[in-house]
């Protein structure tokens, strides 16, 4: 596999770019953390688009204003014969240097512990395939789609995707930074493995345990504005813009710890990412507009299973997370969806 450079600043780095089908090896000086992270991107994007077949290309290949950039989904796409119909090009299609140099452009995109949560996703295909019965899906960590919109060489803004079953990651480039980083969603099914050789593994954790610790800190007055009725709906896909909500809870309105809580929460989502933009979208949050966030959730304890939701928005961000499936085995309440959006426009759209 080819190595992969390491998320720190540095200085004189590489970078490979396309033009057409020619890549080519230009230097760039920078200490911009921002700037490193695009690098990366760019020449693992561009090492994978150079070892494409034509007919590999076509379907790998868009231009940046193709309406299929925006066309954002996790659920798998499949017809009735179980051919996929998600666009890009499936990780099946690929040879194996060619599937190590798409891992490699996920690597660009995430930390290290996120890198560890899309394998672990992909991973939990075969645990689907095993504990479905008669299952009409078809479960395989090789029906991942890499997707390449417009071209890093010419200055202009592009981008990349991959997605699949319960993920996917959509990344927006202008001139040497990553101008966006959304919508990212992460899913897990099951969230807990109850069988099998995986049996005990928790692939999200994160996005369980400390807004749960929240919740359980809330008084009376501040259940009553947080806690809703009715569970919340599903996190809309293949839109550039996120829904608006009625607001929750204010972080005003929590005290000392509720407030570390909420920044862990941000922290838990954000750390998914390189550091350099990890910092850059958790800022959104952590910074002025802290005070502004609101926090509401929903949770049917008289269900089996005890379904829930949570929703953290604010002017500008907003978490959606859903835990009110069934897995693959039938247990309820055991299968996780999440997601971290700019509640102002996704892709690079923000107002």
């Amino acid at each position: 596999m080819i190595a992969i450079l390491k998320h720190k600043n540095y200085l004189n780095a590489s970078l490979l770019v396309c033009t057409g089908s020619v890549f080519a090896l230009v230097l760039f000086t920078s200490a911009d953390t921002s700037v490193q992270t695009a690098g990366i991107m760019a020449k693992s994007v561009a090492e994978f688009a150079s070892s494409l077949a034509p007919e590999q290309k076509t379907k790998a290949i868009f231009s940046f204003n193709d309406s299929e950039r925006t066309n954002w989904n996790f659920v798998p796409l499949q017809d009735k014969a179980k051919n996929p119909t998600r666009k890009g090009l499936r990780m099946e299609e690929m040879s194996a240097s060619q599937k190590a140099l798409a891992l490699n452009m996920v690597q660009a995109g995430t930390s290290k512990a996120g890198f560890a949560k899309v394998r672990g996703i992909m991973g939990l295909e075969q645990v689907l395939k095993e504990n479905e019965k008669n299952g009409t899906n078809i479960r395989s960590s090789d029906w991942y789609f890499v997707s390449i919109f417009g071209n890093p060489s010419e200055g202009k803004k592009w981008g990349w995707r991959f997605e699949g079953h319960h993920l996917s990651l959509n990344f927006t480039i202008e001139g040497n930074k990553v101008v966006s980083a959304t919508p990212a969603f992460f899913g897990a099914n099951p969230a807990l493995v109850m069988n099998g050789e995986k049996k005990g593994l928790r692939t999200l954790p994160e996005t369980e345990d400390t807004p749960k610790k929240l919740i359980a800190s809330l008084n009376d007055g501040q259940n009553k504005v947080a806690a809703q009725d009715k569970l919340f709906a599903e996190i809309e896909q293949a839109k550039t813009v996120a829904p608006s909500f009625s607001k929750g809870l204010e972080t005003s309105k929590l005290n000392t710890e509720q407030k570390k809580m909420v920044q862990e929460l941000i922290q838990n989502y954000a750390s998914r990412f390189p550091q350099d933009l990890a910092e850059k979208e958790s800022s959104r949050l952590l910074g002025d507009d802290f005070a502004k966030l609101d926090f509401s959730y929903s949770w049917d304890k008289s269900k089996p299973g005890q379904p829930y939701t949570y929703r953290l928005q604010g002017p500008d961000f907003i978490i959606e997370f859903l835990n009110i499936q069934a897995d693959g085995s039938g247990n309820p309440a055991n299968h996780i969806h999440s997601s971290w959006r700019a509640s102002q426009g996704d892709f690079g759209t923000r107002k």
